[in-house]
C-alpha cells in the first residue's frame, strides 16, 4: 500500500511540475510577443515601455498588461495614449488568451498582421486614432468572440468586407473617419447584437440597406459625412425600438422625411441636415418626447414649422437653417425651457418674435435673412 501511495504522490508532483513548465512556457511565449512588439516600436517619448517592459520582470505587473487569475496568461493589453510610433509585430497573434487589445490613440502604421487571426478569444480591439493603412482586414471574421471593434480615424480604404456579418456576438462597430468606398453589406443587417453601427466621414455611396433598418437592438446609426442616395424607407422605424441616434447629415439623401420616425420613441439625436430631402416637416415628429436635438436645415424642406414642436419637452439645440420654411415662428417654440440653441436663419419667415422669457436656457438664437 505504501508503495502505491509512494506512486500516486510521485504521478502528481510529476503532473505539477509538467503543469508548472507548461505555464512558464506559455507566458514566456507572451511574454516575447510583447517583447517583439516593443521591438518595433521606433518612438516612445514617456519611455514607458523602454523602462517598464524588460525581459528580467514579470510579465503580469508591466504597464498595461493584464493577466488572468486562472491561466496567469496575458488576457489584456492596453497601450493607449503613450504617444507610441511603430508597427504591430505578427507575433502579437501568439497572446492565444488575449481578451482585449487597446492602442488606441497612438501612431502606429502598415497593416494590421493576418496573424491577429489566431486571436480567438479576442471580445474588445480599438486601434482608433492611428495610421493604419490597407484594406480592412479579412481576418476580423474570423474572430468568433469578437463584440466591439472600433478602427476609426485611421487610413482604411477600400470596401467594408460582407464577411464581417459572420461575427454574430458583434455589438459595436466603428469604421468612422477613414477612406472606405463602396456599399454598405447588406449582410451587416444580420449582426443580431450590433448596437451602434458608426461608419461616419468615409466616401461610401449607394442606399442604405433596408436591412440595417431591422437591427432591433440598434441604437447609434452614424452615417454622416458620405454619399449615400436614395430615399429613407417609410417603414424606418419599424424595427428600431432601441434607436437613440440617427446621424446622417452630409449626404445626399432625398424624397420625405418619414413621418414613420415618430415610432422610434427613445431617439434623442435625428441630424438629418444637409441632405436633398423635400416636403414639410411632419407634425408626428412632436411624438419623439425624447429629442434632445433636431437638425434638418440646409436643404429643400418647406412649409410651416409645426406648432407641436413645442411639446419637445426635452429638446435642447433646434437647428434649421438655409430652407424654405415660411409662416411665423410658433410661440410655443418659445415656451420650451430646456433650448440652449435655436438657428433659423436663411428662411422665410414672417412676423415678431415673442418675448422669450420662457427660456431660461437658452445661449445661442439665430433669426438673420428672413423676413
Amino acid at each position: 500500500m505504501g508503495k502505491i501511495c509512494n506512486l500516486f504522490f510521485a504521478l502528481a508532483i510529476l503532473i505539477l511540475l509538467l503543469h508548472h513548465h507548461t505555464s512558464l512556457a506559455n507566458i514566456d511565449t507572451d511574454k516575447a510577443a510583447l517583447l517583439a512588439l516593443k521591438s518595433h516600436i521606433s518612438f516612445d517619448p514617456n519611455n514607458i515601455l523602454a523602462s517598464n517592459w524588460s525581459s528580467s520582470g514579470p510579465v503580469c505587473s508591466w504597464i498595461g498588461i493584464t493577466c488572468g487569475s486562472r491561466h496567469h496568461r496575458v488576457t489584456a493589453s492596453n497601450i493607449s495614449s503613450m504617444q507610441l510610433h511603430g508597427t504591430i509585430p505578427p507575433h502579437l497573434g501568439n497572446l492565444s488568451f488575449l481578451v482585449s487589445l487597446n492602442i488606441y490613440n497612438n501612431n502606429f502604421h502598415g497593416d494590421l498582421p493576418n496573424e491577429l487571426a489566431h486571436l480567438q478569444r479576442l471580445k474588445f480591439i480599438n486601434v482608433r486614432s492611428n495610421n493604419f493603412t490597407g484594406a480592412i482586414p479579412s481576418f476580423l471574421s474570423l474572430l468568433p468572440n469578437l463584440r466591439y471593434m472600433k478602427l476609426s480615424w485611421n487610413q482604411f480604404s477600400g470596401k467594408i468586407p460582407s464577411s464581417l456579418s459572420n461575427l454574430t456576438k458583434l455589438e459595436f462597430l466603428g469604421f468612422q473617419k477613414n477612406s472606405l468606398e463602396g456599399e454598405i453589406p447588406r449582410e451587416l443587417g444580420d449582426l443580431p447584437y450590433l448596437t451602434v453601427l458608426d461608419l461616419q466621414d468615409n466616401q461610401l455611396t449607394g442606399s442604405v440597406p433596408t436591412s440595417i433598418f431591422n437591427i432591433t437592438t440598434m441604437k447609434i446609426l452614424a452615417l454622416t459625412g458620405n454619399n449615400f442616395t436614395g430615399k429613407l424607407p417609410t417603414t424606418i422605424c419599424d424595427h428600431l425600438p432601441s434607436l437613440e441616434g440617427l446621424h446622417l447629415t452630409s449626404n445626399s439623401l432625398d424624397g420625405v422625411i418619414p413621418p414613420n420616425l415618430e415610432k422610434c420613441r427613445k431617439l434623442q439625436i435625428l441630424s438629418l441636415s444637409l441632405n436633398e430631402f423635400v416636403g414639410t416637416i411632419s407634425r408626428e415628429l412632436a411624438n419623439l418626447t425624447a429629442l434632445t436635438k433636431l437638425f434638418l436645415g440646409e436643404q429643400h424642406l418647406e412649409g410651416e414649422i409645426p406648432v407641436e414642436l413645442g411639446n419637445l419637452k426635452k429638446l435642447q439645440q433646434l437647428s434649421l437653417p438655409d430652407s424654405m420654411f415660411t409662416g411665423s415662428v410658433p410661440a410655443s417654440i418659445f415656451n420650451m425651457s430646456t433650448l440652449q440653441l435655436i438657428d433659423l436663419r436663411q428662411n422665410k419667415l414672417s412676423g415678431t418674435l415673442p418675448s422669450g422669457r420662457g427660456m431660461p436656457s437658452l445661449e445661442e438664437l439665430y433669426f438673420g435673412l428672413n423676413n
